[in-house]
């Protein structure tokens, strides 16, 4: 729906926050201001002008400028008010009020006369703003580790002191898990923290919501639907028009590839079309995530309701922002269109617009409300609608690599040894890896043959080095990346061996190699501590030595 383009007077403060100074502007000097309020987060611009006549002789000073110079954050609070008082049942006027940290602002200068070297006589000022975590998280990009930790804790380790979070999400945000790897880095189109934020609420079937009233946001299962419906005016509405969102048309199956019990799951849904549908792929031994991820593709399938659009005459008496709840009126005008007067509804997003009508710097400088060509338009959803607005998000890009070592408990500090650990609840087998990067902490990745085939059981040994991919929940062993201790050979011989043992002392080798005039050597070897066999085959020999070592 195009909006439409009215007059209204409105009571607009605006309150500007520049290095930790408040500077209060005066109504009739703000000329315009834009507002794009949504169910998770705002966007807003205001324009205002600032009288500074002392280089006329006048007595007017602009104390916003030195501040408004400098880098430093800066807050805007601005607030909307009718002016109207005249409706039947004369009800308070109550505002709208918003929050923000500025993202960019801008200035002009006018003088008294348009010449050259003409005193200055006002500045008008721009300032665009954002809610608080879209405009600091998008420019952060954390790369952290975190185990035995929550998805709250981590969100809590990275609010600082400007952005608000309350939890409504049990059983999943405040789920312990054993590995949560935010793995951030910028760049060009590279997800933020902001966009992991989304990302998570979105796969996670959960609820992002900024409440304006306290200016912090929520992650909630689901919409909060506890407030008092706030009947709307039919005054105040110039036009209503409905519509119908696009419908799911897919089925979707969850496959499990693990292959000593791969699973097939189907998830149907009375809109699907046959033939279309959307497949999510697993590897998983363990048949409980499995399952849970089909009852989160279950529940992640939603068929959106109508969705009601208003466009609005005049600043509603009422004043309201995403996340009221509402009721149309049950007059003619909006009944036609088929929208029940039962139903209530939940404001989603709002729009609104002013601009002076009067342009002039004297024009209504020290009135408490100015004239503006108003627009205003609302969209409006069913208080029961499970479809949640997010905005566009970058998914996090997995894996990441990072170095470790290998744990093992077995045997005293310096020996090689191996260990497996067994998980208690789900008989899963692991090794152990420290990550030294971010406080040793330690992880588990699967215990099995990496990139070797089945018949070869070496498993990874203490300290070795290796590289380990991250996921956000999950990891496992890519590689290893150094040679054990007395595994290496001289270059001159071109030799090879295989190494066994908790270490040199104690150890069993196969070596091949190249003598001087280059004839193969095959060598077995086997050492404990002063006790050595060893069967060598060379050009012409065939040596057995089984000796001690004299102390």
């Amino acid at each position: 729906m195009t909006q439409r383009v009215f007059q209204d007077r409105i009571a607009v403060s605006l309150t500007l926050t520049l290095g930790g100074t408040a500077h209060t502007i005066d109504p009739g000097d703000i000329k315009s201001f834009e507002l794009e309020l949504s169910s998770w987060g705002l966007e807003g611009r205001v324009e205002f002008i600032v009288s500074d006549s002392q280089s006329a002789g006048g007595q007017e000073t602009d104390a916003i400028l030195s501040d408004f110079l400098k880098p430093d954050l800066a807050e805007v609070s601005l607030e909307l008010k009718t002016n109207y008082t005249d409706l039947p049942t004369n009800p308070t006027a109550t505002s709208l009020q918003v929050k923000g940290l500025v993202v960019d602002k801008g200035l002009a200068e006018m003088s008294a006369a348009q010449v050259k070297g003409a005193p200055l006589i006002l500045r008008r000022y721009s300032v665009h703003f954002w809610d608080a975590a879209r405009l600091l998280w998008t420019q952060h990009y954390p790369c952290v580790l975190y185990t035995e930790k929550s998805f709250k804790d981590v969100l809590e380790a990275h609010k600082g002191d400007k952005i608000s979070l309350t939890y409504d999400w049990a059983g999943v945000v405040d789920a312990s898990s054993p590995l949560l790897f935010v793995g951030l880095s910028p760049g060009a189109g590279a997800p933020s923290f902001y966009d992991f934020l989304l990302w998570y609420v979105d796969t996670q079937n959960g609820v992002l919501s900024y409440d304006y009233s306290s200016q912090g946001y929520a992650l909630s299962a689901e919409k909060d639907g506890s407030a008092t419906p706030i009947d709307l005016r039919p005054e105040d509405v110039a036009d209503v028009s409905v519509s119908f969102p696009e419908v799911p048309r897919y089925d979707v199956t969850v496959l499990n590839s693990y292959a000593e019990s791969p699973t097939t799951d189907a998830i149907t849904q009375e809109q699907a079309v046959t033939g279309i549908r959307q497949d999510v792929l697993l590897r998983t031994p363990i048949a409980d995530e499995a399952t849970a991820r089909k009852t989160l593709e279950t529940a992640r399938i939603k068929v959106r309701g109508m969705e009601v659009e208003l466009n609005w005459r005049r600043f509603p008496t009422v004043a309201f922002a995403p996340g009221a709840l509402v009721k149309l009126p049950s007059t003619t005008g909006f009944t036609a269109t088929g929208v029940s007067a039962s139903d209530t509804f939940r404001v989603r997003s709002l729009r609104v617009k002013g601009e002076a009508l009067q342009a002039g710097p004297e024009a209504e400088s020290q009135e408490p409300n100015a004239g503006y060509r108003f627009s205003m338009s609302t969209r409006l959803e069913l208080k029961d609608e499970k479809f949640v607005d997010l905005p566009a998000y970058t998914s996090p890009r997995y894996p990441r690599f990072v170095e470790g070592t290998i744990v093992s408990e077995v045997g005293e500090d310096t020996d090689e040894t191996w260990q497996v650990y067994t998980d208690s609840t789900t008989s899963v087998d692991t090794y152990k890896v420290k990550i030294p990067l971010w406080d040793n902490q330690v992880i588990t990745v699967p215990f099995n043959p990496n990139v070797l085939p089945g018949h070869f059981y070496f498993p990874a040994y203490k300290g070795s080095r290796v590289l380990v991919a991250l996921d956000f929940q999950r990891a496992w062993l890519k590689r290893f990346l150094d040679w054990r201790a007395g595994a290496r050979m001289p270059a001159d011989g071109q030799g090879v061996q295989l190494l066994m043992g908790k270490k040199t002392t104690s150890s069993t080798a196969m070596k091949h190699s190249y003598d001087s005039d280059a004839n193969p050597v095959f060598q077995l070897q086997r050492i404990n501590d002063k006790d050595t066999a060893k069967i060598e085959i060379k050009e012409g020999s065939l040596l057995i030595v089984v000796q001690e070592e004299q102390s």
